[in-house]
């Protein structure tokens, strides 16, 4: 017999799957991959980030991330800078071009991917926010055992 959390989780991997689907069809319509609008709706209105600070804000490993910005960077959207204080630091930002391609897709792409939740209220939101972050605190715990 299986055991009862593995249902949970499958309906969780669904939802997650159907909504990248979503949203990664939208992205690509666009002319961008998915993780390349990850990037640029992440640096949009910033002074830039890190390497570090993009793979902790976009979830995308760091071997994955330096594919995306090599090819952001040859589209001439985001720039590469090695920081002077610290030269193993590099900060990507986004080009005028970027910021342009950061207006055109941004409000669009938010507003697309928010037709799934339009007839959530608050206390619906509430009450799967409080959910899903109990699941993750326990997920954290058992990561750290």
């Amino acid at each position: 017999m299986a055991e009862r959390y593995l249902r949970s989780i499958r309906l969780l991997a669904k939802c997650y799957q159907a909504f990248e689907h979503m949203a990664g069809t939208k992205s690509r319509s666009a002319g961008l991959t998915p993780s390349q609008f990850d990037i640029i709706a992440t640096l949009g209105n910033t002074p830039g980030m890190t390497f570090k600070e993009l793979g902790e804000k976009t979830l995308i490993t760091k071997g994955t991330l330096t594919g995306v910005v090599d090819r952001l960077e040859a589209k001439g959207l985001v720039t590469r800078n090695t920081q002077l204080e610290d030269r193993r630091s590099t900060v990507v930002r986004l080009t005028a071009l970027g910021e342009s391609e950061f207006t055109r897709v941004f409000a669009p792409h938010i507003e697309f991917c928010k037709r799934p939740f339009v007839e959530y209220g608050d206390d619906d939101f509430a009450a799967l926010e409080k959910e899903l972050a109990k699941l993750h605190a326990h997920l954290s715990k058992c990561r750290e055992a």
